[in-house]
This record gives C-alpha cells, structure tokens and sequence, in this order.
C-alpha cells in the first residue's frame, strides 16, 4: 500500500470517529508501528491531526473540506512543487494565492531561499511563519473558512499598490479556451488582481482540472505564462496550451 493511500484511509478513520488508535491502524494496515508513527507525524505536520499519546486526534481548528482537499492528490501536488521550484530566485517579490498545491510548494521552499511572500492565505501564511529567509506580508479581508482564503475590497485596496516579480496563482479549473475559472466571485477579483499586478503568472494545476469549467472566470489563458501539471510537457493533454504560448513544466 502506498503512503498516500495510508494517509486516506488515516484520514477516513479520523473523519469518521475523530480519534485513531496506534495499535488500531497497525492491524488495519498492515504496517509496523514506526511506520503508522511517522504516517501520524507527517498528517500532524500538516495540521490535519493532532498527536496524542497512543494515536491522535481530528484537528478541529481546521474545517473538514480542507483537510480532504490537502490529502487529495498528494503524490501530484509534490511532484507538482518540485517542478515549480526551478522558478525561484533569491530576491524575488512573490505573490502566493491559496491552494493546497501552492501550500505544498511553500512547504518545498528550501532553506536558503531569500524572497518576499505575499499571500491571502492563511496556511500558507503559517507554514512560511518559521522559513528563516522569507519576508512575509499577509493581507487580510473577508475569509473564506472552507478555503482559509481572504477576499474583499480590502484585499483588492491592497494589491493596488504591490507589483511582483511572479504570482503562484490558485486554480479550480483550467481550459484551453476559457483560461482560469473558479467557483466564487470574491474569489474571481481576487485572482485576477493577482494577476495583473504580477509580471509572471503561474498557475500549479493537478490534472484533473485541466479542461474543466467553473461559473467564473478568473483570467483568459493568455494571461498565464506557465502551466506546472504532474503530466510531462509532451502529453497531448497538455498540447492545446502549449500551442497557445504557455510554457508548460
């Protein structure tokens, strides 16, 4: 069984029950109890589950949803984020929009990365908290509890004043003729603010999204410089927006 599918069914039993026992998950996995400990340890790193003696515990100070939408497609999102790593550079303005593929590449930030990071994200916010050479800038407005995003005039009054070097730009859908869509219209400003006040835009986008649809738009395809997909550059799922000038990693 592979990890990914340890932290689900990890994670099942905790939604279903709120606690999990040690002993429980070793005979139900399969597994030893070094393995199950550190299963527990990486899901509690992520504030998914708290530790407790003999288990752990569901973490209630993060909602439900977000705690499936940052297991769900694990394996993509890393190889997602070690791809997106080659974009840094030391000394670049950022903006990082919310996402769990975009928290999974802040957690992939490495150590010697000197940057300024602005987000409207509050797990990202706190992963970057303890990163040594991050200077980090949150703006904050109306938050979205499911997705722990801020939205707002606040947040759009805020943006009009920033320019960056390069925006991580969150993205529920992503179609070769309708470019970024999502699924709220706060969210929607928000995003396409990001945008324009970024010299680069990069959207970090699971497979499963491209070529699917949302109510609205966030910005036309022409508007992304870089597309990052756990696919390879020569799938034919990702020709459509090669052909369109995106460069695709």
């Amino acid at each position: 069984m592979f990890k990914e599918e340890r932290h689900q069914l990890i994670l099942d039993e905790v939604t279903r029950h709120n606690k999990v026992r040690s002993a429980e998950l070793c005979r139900m996995l399969k597994v030893s109890e070094d393995t199950v400990r550190r299963d527990l340890k990486e899901l509690a790193d992520k504030g998914i589950v708290r530790k407790v003696h003999g288990g752990a515990v569901a973490n209630s100070l993060i909602p439900a949803e977000y705690r499936e939408q940052n297991i769900d497609h694990i394996g993509q999102k890393r190889i997602i984020a070690e791809k997106a790593l080659s974009l840094l550079q030391n000394g670049q303005v950022i903006i990082i929009d919310g996402g769990t593929s975009n928290l999974e590449l802040v957690r992939q930030f490495p150590e010697e990365l000197k940057a300024t990071v602005f987000t409207n994200s509050l797990p990202i916010a706190n992963e970057l908290c303890t990163h040594p050479g991050i200077d980090l800038f949150i703006f904050g407005g109306k938050v979205l509890k499911n997705v722990r995003v801020a939205v707002g005039m606040d947040v759009l009054h805020f943006l009009s004043d920033l320019h960056a070097d390069m925006c991580f730009i969150g993205a529920r859908s992503l179609h070769a003729s309708l470019g970024i869509t999502t699924t709220r219209r706060e969210e929607a400003q928000v995003k396409r603010k990001l945008a324009e006040v970024s010299t680069e835009v990069v959207a970090l986008v699971t497979s499963d999204k491209i070529g699917t649809i949302q109510p609205f738009r966030v910005v036309e395809l022409e508007q992304v410089h870089t597309l990052v997909t756990e696919l390879s550059p020569k799938d034919p799922a990702v020709a459509p927006f090669r052909e369109k000038g995106v460069r695709v990693l």
